[in-house]
């Protein structure tokens, strides 16, 4: 079996924490690990690292290679790129090519689909069901992972399954699409309903062979070879592997799955997740709460005060607050859709912007000046560029930069400066073993991003 996690996503259910730039995948929710590297370790304790690979976006890229690389290195050549956003039936059907044609993988081997946001809790409860789903799947079975439901859910689509005599193994009768209350209730009553998880197992053949059935505008591209499908990937429908296959084989068997489990998909369900206080209350940062009950409250770097809330959720980032009603968290995903109406940049991303040489976090703005925070990560440099409306000055504050500025290259340490003139052709590197910090006062007529001439890159950005 190979393992093929899901790494992209749009960044909107977790507003303010999670945007566009930096989905919630990223996010460590209280825990030393982001759900990605989570999520990468469950299945790197039973399967080697050359039998995992993850797929994402060229937006993403590399966010998952600075967390995957913290847990090994080797899996830095374990991430594949799909060509542009066509959802997970594209997507997936791009990777299985690529193990196909580029990995040598055979067409009966069982590949598992995971979502990479995920929190699954007993892992071992999980993993050990993997050879009965392995079994199914090289039967020529189609095997999706369904949560038997503990209370009525709203938030997730339901599949109806026909009991059977194995435990591990039912036939699935249909899915289910989110429900009202009163539906969930009723599916929670019959017994017959499992939580759809978002997880799959099947053979490449038996996939192939379903889209050719169900999907056959995504199965023609499937008969190029991989170097046409990347040039072609356009063209490709936009559709999940729900609506594209599941939803309509017949060939479809569930795993039930005993043990705690969420998608992370609202505030609320992290609240479920996470361990409370004695007044039922989740507190992530600097929080202090009187009379406050059953209440949600992440922080950043500020203290956050409460007194006499029930039922909130409260969470601060440095550039935005969302204050809420829990059980209402489900429609943040309405602000968000609203701020990109209007053109918000707090829609998309967070004053710190990760790049892949580190990141910048911007500190202060007006008219005619900004001041970031630069992190340069070990062995790591930015483009050499040059900018027509404005000038820098660079004050490194912690490390060692090498600094070219026109045709001289210097080491510039802690506490030493560097002027940048307009026009300057110019760039900065780290080529110690230790991030370094800069801080970058930029004075002149415009400060966007897109006033960067790149001359030359490592990472390929033009």
């Amino acid at each position: 079996m190979k393992i093929v996690i899901l790494a992209g996503g749009s960044g909107t259910r977790l507003w303010p924490i999670s945007r566009g730039s930096f989905p919630k995948q990223f996010l460590k929710l209280g825990n030393d690990l982001s759900l990605l590297q989570r999520t990468i370790k469950r299945f790197w304790g039973a399967f080697k690292i050359e039998d995992i690979l993850i797929l994402t976006n060229q937006e993403c890229y590399h966010l998952v290679k600075s967390q995957a690389s913290i847990l090994d290195p080797a899996f830095e050549n374990r991430i594949l790129v799909e060509p542009s956003r066509k959802n997970t039936a594209p997507a997936i059907a791009y990777a299985l090519k690529y193990l196909e044609e580029n990995e040598k993988i055979e067409t009966s081997e069982v590949i598992l689909i995971s979502p990479s946001d995920h929190i699954i809790s007993p892992e071992k409860v999980f993993l050990e069901v993997l050879p009965e789903a392995e079994k199914a799947a090289q039967k020529g079975s189609l095997v999706t992972f369904g949560v038997r439901p503990d209370k009525p859910e709203t938030g997730y689509g339901y599949i109806e399954i026909q009991q059977s005599a194995d435990p591990h193994l039912c036939h699935v009768l249909q899915f289910v699409e989110k429900p009202t209350i009163e539906k969930a209730e009723e599916y929670l009553l019959s017994g017959n309903f499992l939580w759809n998880s978002g997880m799959f197992a099947f053979s490449i053949q038996t996939f192939w062979n379903e889209l050719k059935l169900h999907a056959p505008a995504i199965f023609e591209h499937t008969l190029k070879s991989i170097a046409q499908m990347t040039i072609d990937f356009a063209l490709m429908p936009e559709i999940s592997i729900d609506y594209a296959v599941m939803e309509a084989s017949k060939n479809l068997i569930a795993v039930p799955l005993n043990l705690k489990w969420s998608d992370i998909g609202s505030w609320d369900s992290v609240f479920d997740m996470m361990e409370k206080d004695e007044n039922q209350n989740v507190k992530i940062g600097n929080i202090y709460d009187v009379d406050t009950k059953n209440s949600l409250i992440y922080g950043g770097k500020r203290l956050i005060s409460t007194m006499g809330l029930e039922d909130v959720i409260i969470i601060e980032t440095e550039d935005a607050l969302f204050l809420g009603k829990k059980g209402d968290s489900q429609n943040v995903k309405k602000i968000v859709e609203e701020l990109k109406r209007q053109g918000k940049k707090e829609s998309l991303e967070h004053r710190t912007i990760h790049r892949p040489w580190g990141s910048y976090t911007v500190l202060e703005e007006g008219p005619r000046h900004k001041v970031k925070r630069i992190v340069v990560e070990p062995h790591q440099r930015l483009s050499l560029q040059w900018h027509h409306h404005r000038s820098e000055h660079w004050v490194v504050v912690k490390g060692c930069a090498k600094v070219t500025v026109g045709d001289k290259e210097q080491i510039v340490e802690e506490n030493q400066s560097v002027y940048v003139p307009k026009k300057g052709i110019h760039r900065l590197e780290n080529q110690t073993d230790t991030p370094i910090e800069i801080i970058e006062v930029q004075v002149g007529d415009y400060m966007g991003e897109d006033d960067i001439v790149r001359i030359e890159d490592v990472y390929g950005r033009k």
